[in-house]
C-alpha cells in the first residue's frame, strides 16, 4: 500500500507528454535554428532530426538494427501510395501494422503520395475530390481521396500521417500553382475531420509552387486550422537551387514556433545546415541512400566517386572523420572493388556510411545549437563543405 506522502508525491508529478508534445529545448540566438523533442505513440526523437526514406518499407540495403545501431537513426520515412500499391495497407494492418511488418519499433512518419502526384504525372488524374492513379505497377486504378489517404495511414498504424496534397512542377505558371494550393489546403480541411488512430498526427503540408507570396499565403491558411505539425513540399522539383533557398525560407515564416516544421525531399548537407537555420526541424531525402547505390559518398572532405581508378589501390579510409563502421573497417580500394564488381555489398556499405554522415551532421547541429555556437559552427561547416571539390 502506497504512504500518504507517496499518493502527495505522485499527484504532483507532472503528467508524462503525450504524443504531439513537441519541447523546445534551446534555441540559436541571432538565427531560427532549435533543438526540441517530439513525442510520439512509438517514443520521441530529437530534432533537427534526418529521417532515412524508407518508401516500400525498406531503407534499401540497410536493416532496422544497422539503422539503429550503426546509423543513429531515430525515425523513418515510408510512403502511402506504394505500400497501398504493394502490398496494400489492409494486408498490412492484418500483419500487425507497419512497425511490426518492418521489424522496425521506432517512430514512423509516411508521406501521403502527394509527390507521386508530381511523379507519376502521366499515371494520375487530379480533381476536388482526389487523385485517381493507374498503378505503376500494373496499370489497376486507384482512387486516392483525402479521407482515404488518412485512412490508409490509419491502417498502417504510423506515428505521423500526412494530408493529401497536390505537388506541381517546377514550370507550372501561377494559375496551376495557385489551383493546386488551394486544393491542398481544401484536402487539408477534409483530411483533418477524417476520423484517425488515437495519438496519431496529423501534419499539413504547405504548396505554391514557384510563388513565395503564395506559398506564405497557404501557410497562412493552413495555420488557421491548427494542426500538431507542418511541412512544406513541393520544393526540390526542378528549380535551380537558389530559388529552393529562397521559397523555403518564405514558406516558414508564418509557421508556429511552437510546432514542428518538416522540409520534405531535400536535399545537400550543406543546404540542410541552412534549412535548420531558417527554423525547420525534420527532413527527409533519397541523396544518401540513392549516392550510395551509385557508387557515391558524401564525406568531411567532399563526395568521393568510388569507381575513379584513383582508389583501385588506396588502403586509406573512405573519410578520416568518420566513425561508421564502413569507414572503420573497410579501405577506399575495397570499397572500388565492391563498386565496380557490382557486388550487392558495396551499396549496402555505401548507404550505411552516407546515412551516418547524414544523421551525424544532424547529430552536431544539436550540438551546436545547445552549446549557443550554431551561427559560427554552421559558417565553418558550410564552406568546409562547398570548398571540397568531389574526389
Amino acid at each position: 500500500m502506497r504512504t500518504l506522502t507517496e499518493a502527495a508525491l505522485d499527484a504532483a508529478s507532472p503528467a508524462a507528454p503525450g504524443p504531439g508534445s513537441f519541447e523546445v529545448t534551446a534555441r540559436e540566438p541571432g538565427s531560427g535554428a532549435r533543438r526540441a523533442t517530439l513525442q510520439t505513440n512509438h517514443g520521441s526523437f530529437d530534432t533537427p532530426m534526418f529521417m532515412p526514406v524508407a518508401t516500400a518499407a525498406t531503407v534499401k540495403g540497410v536493416t532496422p538494427r544497422q539503422l539503429r545501431e550503426d546509423v543513429g537513426a531515430q525515425v523513418l520515412l515510408a510512403n502511402t501510395y506504394h505500400l497501398s500499391v504493394r502490398p496494400g495497407a489492409e494486408l498490412i494492418q492484418r500483419r500487425g501494422g507497419l512497425h511490426r511488418f518492418m521489424g522496425w519499433d521506432g517512430p514512423i512518419l509516411t508521406d501521403s503520395g502527394g509527390f507521386q502526384v508530381f511523379s507519376l504525372s502521366a499515371l494520375r488524374k487530379v480533381s476536388d475530390d482526389g487523385v485517381e492513379f493507374r498503378s505503376h505497377l500494373d496499370g489497376a486504378k486507384m482512387f486516392f481521396s483525402p479521407e482515404e489517404v488518412v485512412r490508409a495511414q490509419g491502417l498502417l498504424g504510423v506515428d505521423i500521417a500526412m494530408v493529401l496534397d497536390e505537388c506541381v512542377e517546377a514550370a507550372a505558371g501561377r494559375e496551376r500553382a495557385e489551383s493546386a494550393a488551394w486544393r491542398t489546403l481544401d484536402w487539408a480541411r477534409r483530411s483533418l475531420a477524417t476520423e484517425r488512430l488515437p495519438g496519431q498526427l496529423l501534419f499539413a503540408i504547405v504548396q505554391g509552387g514557384m510563388y513565395g507570396d503564395l506559398r506564405t499565403e497557404n501557410a497562412a491558411a493552413l495555420v488557421d486550422l491548427g494542426f500538431p505539425g507542418y511541412a512544406v513540399g513541393g520544393l526540390s522539383v526542378g528549380e535551380e537551387r537558389d530559388v529552393m533557398i529562397r521559397l523555403a525560407a518564405d514558406s516558414i515564416v508564418p509557421l508556429p514556433a511552437d510546432r514542428p516544421r518538416y522540409l520534405m525531399g531535400v536535399g545537400l548537407p550543406e543546404d540542410l545546415i541552412r534549412f535548420v537555420g531558417m527554423g525547420y526541424d525534420m527532413f527527409d531525402c533519397v541523396l544518401p541512400t540513392r549516392n550510395g547505390r551509385n557508387g557515391t559518398l558524401f564525406t568531411s572532405r567532399g563526395k568521393v566517386n568510388l569507381r575513379l581508378a584513383r582508389y583501385a589501390e588506396d588502403d586509406g579510409t573512405p573519410d578520416p572523420e568518420c566513425a561508421c563502421y564502413t569507414c572503420r573497417t573497410f579501405s577506399l580500394a575495397y570499397l572500388r572493388h565492391l563498386a565496380v564488381s557490382g557486388e550487392m555489398l558495396g551499396p549496402q556499405l555505401a548507404s550505411l556510411h552516407n546515412l551516418h554522415f547524414y544523421l551525424d551532421l544532424m547529430q552536431q547541429m544539436r550540438a551546436a545549437i545547445e552549446a549557443g555556437e550554431f551561427t559560427a559552427w554552421s559558417a565553418r561547416r558550410i564552406a568546409q563543405l562547398e570548398e571540397r571539390s568531389s574526389l
